[in-house]
């Protein structure tokens, strides 16, 4: 299976906002929706792509890129990360996980912050797996994890 990231465009937009996590995980993300609302909002600093896998859509995620903020352990944030409830438990969010995080490097990032509630098992064995931890602070209530290289 093939896993690549598209940047969101016109083209596969409404592909995308009809992506939903289960009905249990929907209290941990927004939707896809209020995201790409997010990344319009934010536009100067957002990166919105889609999850392909074998040229079907199967997911979302969105970056913050800032570069140049003054805190460089604070430039990069990994926002959005989601698989469609159809897609989950076959290996495609830690494949995307993997090409996310290479993708942080090969664009200048030395880290990768993101926040999650405290509720979320699943993701958060995940972002483990790979090497994130806790920081110690909270996002909004969410506890903040940081992976760095």
């Amino acid at each position: 299976m093939k896993i690549e990231l598209k940047p969101l465009d016109e083209s596969n937009v409404s592909d995308c906002i009809r992506l939903r996590v289960t009905e249990e995980q929907s209290e941990y993300i927004d939707s896809n929706e209020k995201s790409i609302a997010a990344a319009k909002e934010h536009a100067d600093v957002a990166r919105a792509f889609v999850i392909y896998a074998d040229g079907v859509p199967v997911g979302f995620t969105m970056f913050a890129f800032e570069p140049d903020y003054e805190d460089p352990d604070d430039r990069y944030w990994l926002w959005r990360f989601m698989i469609d409830e159809r897609y989950q438990g076959r290996g495609m969010g830690r494949e995307a996980l993997s090409l996310i995080i290479a993708y942080f490097k090969s664009n200048g990032a030395t880290n990768i912050r993101l926040s999650t509630k405290p509720g979320n098992t699943g993701a958060i064995r995940l972002y483990e797996s790979f090497g994130f931890v806790p920081t110690g602070d909270e996002v909004n209530g969410e506890t903040e994890f940081e992976l760095k290289w």
